[in-house]
């Protein structure tokens, strides 16, 4: 054995070692991917069965038989519609929201992907305005707390679809890829809230968290936490993903799969708590 081959194995098992790390950072992101998938169309179900035959057998005065706070107000038209559109409006955007971050229908539907993508974003801008004007006009639970965390999160929805169809119009694909994902954390916030609620009561019994007003430090940290914990996981994942170390590879896949587990394990407890018992 010569010398240079003596040197060029550590090299070799350094270059292995690398791609192994990558393979296993991209698996994580694709678990956790599959894991929100999953509950996502869970709650679109969800929101389909609950919420429109309720609409279509009684209309807008439906609303009024459901766990939204002031669901239906007699007399405010401009409310009332603005809640019907927002609940349905759901339904597209999360359940859209999935189908435009899978490679294979982005790279071999580009044109089903592009106009799918333009409606996501005009629903997300529109389903946003629609709650800035609603947690002014009806409020939110948790008082000023929930205004202030629902109407940060239609801002970034509103900001990020900006940016990311900037991105799209400049054909700056990579950027326009990564902002697109940040858009999804967002407009999954309503959803992210839900596990995260869910799951806090399975792991801790709802420590922190006055059921009554609905309020407390618990409620606080999750209001804020349904954006800023995916956003900053996103990024961690972005930034491992540009790394060129082995170890912030591994320790970021480490971090996306335990973000699975708390996703699955969120997932099961809204289907179970809050979905299924309401069909």
């Amino acid at each position: 054995m010569t010398q240079a081959q003596i040197s060029d194995r550590p090299d070799a098992n350094q270059a292995r070692s690398f791609n192994a790390a990558h393979r296993i950072l991209l698996f994580s992101g694709v678990l956790w991917f599959l894991a929100a998938a999953i509950g996502q169309m869970i709650f679109v179900y969800y929101v389909a069965a609950f919420y429109a035959p309720l609409l279509a057998k009684r209309g807008l005065p439906g609303l009024g038989d459901t766990h939204l706070p002031n669901g239906y107000v007699p007399g405010d038209l401009p409310g009332n519609l603005a809640i019907a559109a927002h609940v349905l409006i759901a339904v597209v955007i999360i359940g859209g929201g999935p189908l435009q971050l899978i490679p294979a229908i982005r790279n071999r539907f580009r044109t089903f992907h592009r106009y799918v993508g333009r409606i996501y974003m005009l629903f997300a801008v529109l389903t946003s305005i629609a709650g800035l004007y609603l947690v002014r006009t009806r409020g939110v639970p948790g008082g000023d707390v929930g205004h202030y965390a629902i109407s940060l999160d239609a801002i970034l929805i509103i900001s990020f679809s900006a940016i990311a169809l900037r991105y799209a119009i400049n054909r700056e694909i990579d950027k326009h890829r990564r902002w697109a994902m940040r858009l999804f954390m967002v407009v999954s916030a309503v959803w992210f809230f839900r596990i995260g609620i869910m799951f806090w009561f399975m792991t801790t019994g709802g420590v922190g968290i006055d059921t009554e007003t609905f309020t407390g430090p618990a409620i606080t940290t999750i209001y804020f936490a349904q954006m800023f914990v995916p956003l900053a996981v996103l990024q961690l994942y972005f930034s491992a993903q540009d790394s060129a170390t082995t170890s912030a590879k591994l320790a970021t896949a480490l971090v996306v799969l335990s973000a699975t587990a708390v996703t699955g394990a969120g997932t099961v407890a809204a289907t179970m708590g809050m979905w299924l018992p309401k069909l």
